[in-house]
């Protein structure tokens, strides 16, 4: 039997000082559109940190990344090397091992729970039904089945998030909280859980607004967290609900940085904004886009390659 395809991955290498001009190529490119991308380190642990002139930051060193591009539709790699070829040029640099590949629909979030241990970030305590017998008596537990969505509390992102969000809620309570590309949910369960004020969850995604509303039932917010499927902030009933007191979004750092406008024009005054997915890599290109729109930093969480950061309006 044929297995449904769920997106095609467009796969290439190219050297860190060219992969953001090779991203920024991909995504604005209009045809073909691109539904993610991300970047990772072709040879993990081979390009050792440096420090920077700022003391607080760290920059992976000048080694090969594998950069991934999600479309939605098949590509033609020669429309995908049309795209690239403005960069090769202006670069000098020619992008390595490119190809398109169908990736097929599974559950790749239960094949990747196998074997992971359960999440403890602040009080939140995010497990599957296969740890039940490990839930501590004391804390917040969140029991989030695998699904195909992103945000199952294992990352380091979300575990980022789940620990701002505590540390927030532990000092006031929002009354018009959004979370914005939700995955799973896990983050807009975890602010009901505590605070029992309605949360509005969103994502692109159909698939992650259904899977948001069955684990807020399961952990019995069901009637607290109502999630719609939306393109950033391009939908009514986010429009409707602003301005937000708290707005918490775990995504990728170029579509932060695209959407940090719209952040800053639905976010209260002095109201906080919680972000993730953002490489350590770029963080001041995210944080360069909030000051634009007086957005300013707060806090910081770096976990492993990957930062958080708790921003002021």
């Amino acid at each position: 039997m044929n297995r449904k395809i769920s997106h095609w991955k467009v796969t290439f290498i190219v050297p860190h000082t060219a992969a953001d001009a090779f991203c920024d190529a991909l995504e604005n490119a209009f045809r073909p559109e691109t539904f993610a991308i991300t970047t990772s380190e072709a040879e993990p642990g081979s390009s050792p940190l440096v420090q920077t002139s700022s003391e607080w930051n760290e920059v992976e060193a000048r080694g090969a990344w594998r950069l991934e591009a999600l479309y939605l539709e098949e590509p033609e790699i020669d429309a995908i090397r049309d795209v690239l070829k403005p960069v090769e040029e202006e670069t000098g640099i020619a992008a390595s091992d490119l190809s398109v590949e169908a990736v097929p629909e599974e559950d790749w979030i239960a094949k990747s729970l196998e074997g992971l241990q359960p999440v403890q970030a602040g009080r939140f305590f995010v497990y599957g039904s296969h740890d039940a017998d490990k839930v501590p008596a004391s804390g917040i537990p969140i029991l989030i089945e695998a699904g195909r969505a992103f945000g199952t509390g294992h990352h380091a992102t979300t575990q980022g998030c789940l620990e701002f969000i505590d540390r927030y809620l532990k000092r006031q309570h929002p009354l018009n909280p959004l979370d914005l590309g939700t995955g799973t949910g896990v983050l807009a369960i975890a602010i009901a859980r505590v605070t029992h004020e309605p949360v509005l969850a969103s994502d692109i995604d159909p698939i992650s607004v259904k899977v948001t509303k069955d684990n807020a039932k399961l952990n019995g917010v069901g009637p607290f967290v109502k999630a719609v499927a939306a393109k950033g902030f391009d939908h009514p009933e986010i429009s409707a609900n602003a301005p937000y007191d708290l707005i918490v979004a775990n995504i990728l750092a170029r579509p932060l940085v695209s959407l940090m406008p719209g952040f800053a024009w639905n976010l209260a005054a002095g109201g906080t904004l919680i972000l993730s997915g953002i490489l350590r890599t770029q963080e001041n290109m995210v944080l360069a886009a909030a000051r634009m729109q007086e957005m300013y930093l707060v806090s910081r969480k770096p976990i492993g390659d990957w930062v958080t950061l708790e921003l002021r309006g």
